[in-house]
């Protein structure tokens, strides 16, 4: 028996039971649907899920909070996995509440056993980090939200000295076809609206880091299903799609919106600053605009060299995808819900398994 089928068959006796907290989001809404494509039973927890829309029947839904500790450690009784994919409602007083909500998750494993699945950012890193980013770099943020991150990861990090096991899985930019709060739809393209221009955020040649969310939930559920072969702390960088010159996305919707001209406009960063003091979320904006104005790369080697290849949809496919699932496209015969198979289009995705 070679290691690789003794890997499998291992692995296979995994508990395929997982709470996914966030479901409803884009993350945890792509992880929640492959692991039951995959066989796992799920359980998501939610304040009022009498009225989650699109509510997915296969999962077993839960009342609960995730502010409440006691809530999320009787939902994840039992369960091997724990998907910490949640954010305040509209990420009001996200500041104030994500610390409460992973020290409640880590509580949950720690009386169940389970491994926390923490999706993770390059917030974490500082200039002193890049342009190449390992996992193991130096961690010294230049914004609030990431010296939360870095919080966030440190209280795993000591949890797992105590026996609670985390993966940490590390992603560029979100966008996908159910992704809502993002650069993509939220400053790209207009949600609803076909594509006439592209309002790109990034400076002229400053290469920028994006991640299909459905390559990061296979690349995630891939790593779960290696479990035994995971350490206490484990964390990963996704390379996902990497524009070098920060012109491939927008090429990329031009080809698929079959405007082959279609060129960067400009970004309202003046109008964001007028108006951050009175918003919130402009603000926050604001403070991660470094990201588009230097090269930030995390480096996916040890991905690779622990799974063999990183799931990728060709990038065409991948902004297809999410155009349609924004309602900037029309969807046609290669769409199953929102999302595209690849094959239709004549292309054999990276992540197809025989």
């Amino acid at each position: 028996m070679n290691q690789q089928t003794f890997s499998n068959k291992v692995n296979a006796q995994i508990n395929k039971q997982a709470l996914v907290l966030g479901a409803t989001g884009g993350v945890g809404g792509e992880v929640a649907r492959l692991l039951m494509q995959r066989g796992w039973q799920v359980t998501t927890l939610h304040r009022n899920p009498d009225q989650v829309k699109d509510k997915t029947a296969a999962h077993i839904w839960m009342k609960g909070d995730v502010m409440v500790q006691d809530d999320v450690v009787q939902a994840a009784a039992g369960k091997s996995v724990i998907v910490h994919a949640v954010n305040p409602p509209g990420y009001r007083d996200w500041e104030k509440l994500v610390l409460p909500m992973i020290d409640n998750t880590v509580a949950a494993a720690q009386a169940s056993g389970a491994r926390i699945l923490l999706p993770g950012t390059v917030y974490n890193f500082g200039p002193d980090a890049f342009p190449l980013i390992a996992e193991n770099a130096s961690q010294f943020p230049i914004t609030k939200k990431g010296k939360i991150r870095v919080e966030m990861e440190h209280r795993l990090r000591l949890a797992a000295s105590k026996g609670v096991k985390s993966l940490i899985v590390r992603a560029g930019d979100f966008f996908g076809p159910k992704a809502a709060n993002n650069w993509f739809s939220q400053g790209l393209v207009t949600p609803g609206q076909p594509v006439s221009v592209v309002r790109y955020p990034g400076s002229a040649g400053v290469g920028h880091q994006w991640a299909y969310l459905p390559d990061v939930a296979e690349t995630m559920v891939r790593l779960l299903e290696r479990e035994n072969e995971l350490g206490n702390f484990a964390r990963f960088h996704m390379e996902g799609h990497w524009d070098h010159d920060g012109k491939q996305m927008v090429a990329s919707i031009g080809r698929v919106t079959a405007q082959p001209a279609l060129k960067a406009s400009w970004f309202p960063w003046p109008v964001f600053t007028l108006l951050s003091p009175f918003k919130q979320t402009l603000k926050e904006m604001l403070e991660m605009r470094y990201l588009w104005r230097t090269e930030v790369k995390m480096s996916n080697q040890a991905l690779v060299d622990f799974l063999g290849e990183e799931p990728r949809t060709p990038l065409d496919v991948a902004v297809r995808s999410s155009l349609a699932g924004l309602g900037c496209i029309k969807r046609n015969a290669g769409y199953e819900s929102g999302v595209p198979d690849a094959r239709n289009f004549g292309i054999t995705p990276n992540h197809d398994r025989a």
